[in-house]
């Protein structure tokens, strides 16, 4: 089955029908180029108008303001950068000070230009959702039934639910704006009285109880991926019981969009443009290449997300994990996760003694790489010295790297040698081969099987949360998913042999959830998507749910703890990057809404707490 290229069709759709909302600001205009209602009120206008919609899923458009590495729907700034996972790559703000700010926490400025991006992307993704909204009921011409209008405006109220999920994760209190929201006297008089997430479910509600369970193309949302969004949106809620029949219902019988029964694959074909909209594949942003298109459909937001060095690429060492991510892979006697907390240090045991690696050591240095047990994960997400980088050859680690904060490289958004011809394209007119065929997978078969196991402890079920976790843990343990060394380190094209590249132990839960209670069950999910997600944007946003500042369960202070925590463990190696970080509670679990929003609403927008 062929799959729609959403946004190469969105090129020539949106030119025809909508100009590509090319606003300077979306909370501050009508959103331009829309032609009137009766122009569009026809089959074809409806589905260009819903192209246009899907287009934006990959957080960027032609012309948009401010910077798409803030935008683009990774989150790999907010969710990756933000929270203990990533660093920036260097000491030096060569990208000005904006992304230093979010990943210090010191002091996030309302006029950060990466937060604005987002947000006016987000809103330029709702209006385009609206238009199909308003557009279906015009269709008078007989060109389109009106079961396919359902259909059409349920995928509109998806997307706009998607959209609105992306701000209110990021800022929690943003404005909800439907489709009979007008603009009036130079603003759309929509406020932020507080969480929107009842809308949000609504649109879930209604995609899911309208969508097929199949689609003509693999990019498309179906009813599944519906009912896993509206199970999500109501985990953010702390409305676990309502989530755990649907989680249940996407595990038992979910689907793709192509008919495939949802289900694990090998780790890292998720990650791979060759494999991507696999069984594991719930909902993704789809990226291509070599469209004609001059890279605007590939993964720009990610971009700057590869190594600084090597045969690989020579640009640009952004977004390297943490010191703090590849310790967390570390493993106890039994191949499980070290979560507990020191009672001494105050640190997860896993940061009580540093993974060994190459820091500090030139390139020419001897270095073998240690024997320490790990996740076998560790090394499809973190590039480490004398482990195989895909198919580039052995990572150099340090040399790798922009040279100057941690000897660990981006691993999971890259390409494969082999596959670049086919798999890659340029990025505007300096990032050459750097834009990425990789779908990003807004959400996974994995995170379900998680969030079941979620709703499961908070509802008291403890073994059954376990026997998930163990599922994902289970696909961990599997040899044949392992990085191997190469047969001949000199050509890596050469192929692999079966020897695995590290000392992997990966052990199942026996019962430690039932003997150590619901506290020990949530951390050790918690570390389970540390483990499972790293690098894929999503760590921030799975701490601040669990705080009380979004009326989480776990307390006060929670994630400042775990924030505040890392900082002092980082610190040990003088990382000039987080010297002057801080985490405050109360504040920085939710990111500041851009100032000039706020001005251009005239009062009705109100600030997050404390900025």
């Amino acid at each position: 089955m062929k799959k729609l290229n959403f946004k190469i069709v969105a090129l020539c759709s949106i030119a025809i029908f909508t100009a590509a909302y090319s606003c300077k600001k979306v909370l501050d205009k009508v959103p331009t180029g829309v032609l009137p209602g009766a122009s569009l009120a026809n089959k074809t206008g409806v589905d260009g108008l819903l192209i246009g919609a899907y287009s934006l899923l990959d957080g960027y458009y032609q012309g948009q303001p401010g910077t798409n590495y803030g935008s683009g729907i990774s989150n790999w700034t907010y969710g990756g950068i933000g929270a203990d996972e990533a660093y920036k790559g260097s000491t030096t703000d060569d990208q000005g000070p904006d992304l230093p700010q979010i990943e210090q926490h010191a002091g996030i400025a309302v006029t950060n230009s990466y937060t604005s991006s987002k947000w006016q992307v987000c809103y330029a993704g709702v209006a385009r959702a609206n238009a199909v909204i308003q557009e279906v009921p015009l269709v008078k011409d007989g060109s389109e039934s009106a079961a396919a209008g359902t259909v059409a405006i349920a995928e509109a109220r998806f997307l706009r639910g998607l959209y609105h999920f992306e701000l209110a994760k990021i800022w929690l209190n943003v404005p909800y704006v439907d489709e009979t929201v007008t603009y009036v006297a130079g603003n759309y008089n929509v406020p932020n009285p507080g969480p929107i997430w009842d809308k949000i479910e609504a649109d879930f509600t209604f995609a899911m109880a309208n969508l097929p369970k199949t689609q003509p193309q693999a990019g498309r949302a179906n009813y599944y991926a519906a009912e896993a969004f509206l199970a999500k949106a109501l985990v953010y809620d702390h409305k676990y019981s309502t989530a755990l029949p649907l989680l249940t219902d996407c595990i038992q019988n979910g689907e793709t969009a192509s008919g495939a029964k949802y289900a694990l694959e090998p780790f890292n074909n998720n990650f791979n443009a060759s494999t991507k909209n696999g069984p594991e594949s719930v909902f993704a942003a789809q990226m291509t290449v070599n469209d004609g298109s001059g890279g605007q459909n590939d993964d720009g937001g990610d971009v700057l997300n590869f190594p600084g060095g090597g045969t690989y690429t020579g640009c640009c060492g952004f977004y390297v994990p943490s010191y703090n991510l590849a310790n967390a892979y570390q493993v106890d006697a039994n191949g499980l996760p070290m979560f507990q907390i020191d009672a001494t240090t105050g640190f997860p045991k896993y940061n009580d003694t540093m993974l060994p690696n190459d820091h500090g050591l030139a390139a020419t240095d001897p270095f073998t790489p240690t024997n320490v047990a790990v996740d076998s994960r560790l090394d499809w997400t973190v590039g480490r010295r004398g482990i195989p980088y895909l198919d580039w050859g052995l990572c150099a680690g340090e040399s790798w790297t922009r040279g100057d904060v941690v000897p660990y490289t981006p691993k999971k958004n890259s390409f494969y040698h082999a596959a670049q011809a086919s798999t890659t394209d340029n990025f505007g007119t300096w990032a050459t081969n750097q834009g990425s065929a990789n779908n990003y997978n807004i959400i996974r078969f994995a995170d379900v099987i998680l969030w079941h196991a979620e709703c499961e402890v908070q509802g008291g079920d403890l073994a059954d949360a376990e026997k998930d976790v163990n599922m994902i843990r289970a696909r961990a343990a599997d040899k044949t998913g392992w990085v191997k060394t190469y047969a001949d380190n000199s050509n890596p094209a050469g192929g692999f042999t079966n020897t695995p590249a590290a000392n992997y132990q990966v052990g199942l839960y026996s019962g430690q959830f039932a003997a150590n209670g619901a506290a020990y069950a949530m951390a050790a999910i918690i570390m389970e998507r540390q483990l499972e997600f790293g690098m894929e944007g999503q760590r921030f946003f799975d701490l601040s749910r669990q705080d009380a500042a979004t009326k989480g369960p776990l307390g006060v202070g929670y994630m400042a703890g775990v924030m505040n925590s890392y900082y002092k463990a980082d610190n040990r190696i003088s990382n000039p990057v987080l010297g002057k970080a801080a985490f405050t509670s109360g504040r920085d679990e939710l990111y500041p809404i851009p100032e000039s929003q706020i001005e251009i609403e005239g009062g009705k927008l109100v600030q997050n707490p404390k900025y």
